[in-house]
């Protein structure tokens, strides 16, 4: 699958595409009845597929100082559209000139420019400077020149609730790992490098794999039952804190999962630790003897939940 940048060139082979256009940041239920609307036309029409996506994220952009707040890495994004069927992802990126583009001109851009053929967004879809441009506006300019755009109906779940980013980030951070699962339609995921650390866990018996947090939504501080995916396909089982380490000096905001009867070296490796279940906060404890009886009974937990959980990619 190919990664494509707004500020090049579209590739001929790849004009004439149907896109999908929006943040799809979570790449939840809803992103993907839109995605997955594009991609069946692009299929019955004999096109290719386009998902494209901002970067950074628009909200980013307008407010530099917001707290961490992203579900998904460009890299995570770019798996998860081609595992969907796309043939290439296109990344806007989203600057001052992208922002200040009224809507005939970003219009044009698509049409002209990236020849386009049909576009299709969600409902609450907006373009423009000022988000002036709406899905009608769009459909409108765009079959002007002969590029149409169509609107996907918001992803209701069961209870009748939009499925939303928003509440994605309130479930976890609440914690509500098994909510957040359902409206992803897959585990929440975090992708980083392990870096070395201070080796604290590995002479009490449990080493850990540290990962930075970076730009991802800080979910509830804690305890998790939490999946790892190797670069060589391996998936492991494991316990995992983030936070901060209370009960270490001087504290350091980490996600460092546990990975049961592991062994292997992964400094330098690009690991996703997937959060299944929360367990509990973080907490203090009066000196190592505690601390490791509580990993000890964390560590059982969550190969109990695990061992009951299948594994979704």
């Amino acid at each position: 699958m190919q990664r494509l940048d707004s500020g090049a060139p579209i590739p001929a082979h790849l004009r004439g595409s149907i896109m999908a256009l929006g943040n799809f940041d979570g790449f939840h239920a809803g992103h993907q009845a839109v995605v997955g609307r594009a991609i069946a036309r692009a299929r019955a029409e004999g096109r290719p597929a386009i998902v494209a996506t901002f970067d950074p994220h628009p909200m980013r952009f307008f407010q530099p100082d917001s707290p961490p707040f992203r579900l998904t890495t460009l890299d995570q994004r770019q798996a998860l559209f081609a595992a969907a069927g796309a043939d290439a992802m296109l990344v806007f990126g989203f600057t001052h000139d992208l922002a200040a583009l009224g809507p005939n001109d970003f219009v044009r851009l698509l049409s002209e420019d990236m020849g386009v053929a049909g576009v299709v967004t969600g409902r609450d879809f907006t373009f423009g400077k000022a988000r002036v441009g709406s899905i009608g506006a769009l459909a409108e300019l765009g079959a002007a020149s002969g590029m149409d755009a169509e609107a996907v109906a918001p992803v209701a779940d069961a209870g009748g609730e939009v499925i939303s980013s928003s509440r994605i980030r309130d479930a976890l951070r609440a914690g509500d790992c098994a909510t957040a699962t359902r409206l992803l339609t897959r585990p929440f995921a975090i992708a980083g490098p392990v870096q070395h650390g201070d080796k604290l866990g590995r002479t009490i018996g449990f080493p850990t794999a540290n990962v930075d947090m970076g730009d991802y939504l800080r979910p509830a501080y804690g305890i998790y039952a939490v999946r790892g995916l190797l670069p060589d396909g391996r998936v492991l089982d494991g316990a995992a804190n983030l936070g901060i380490r209370p009960s270490f000096d001087p504290p350091k905001e980490l996600l460092e999962p546990h990975f049961f009867d592991f062994a292997g070296d992964l400094y330098g490796q690009v690991i996703e630790v997937q959060l299944v279940a929360y367990l509990r906060p973080e907490a203090k404890y009066d000196g190592l003897d505690a601390l490791m009886a509580q990993i000890a009974q964390d560590c059982t937990q969550a190969r109990q939940i695990l061992a009951g959980t299948p594994y979704v990619a």
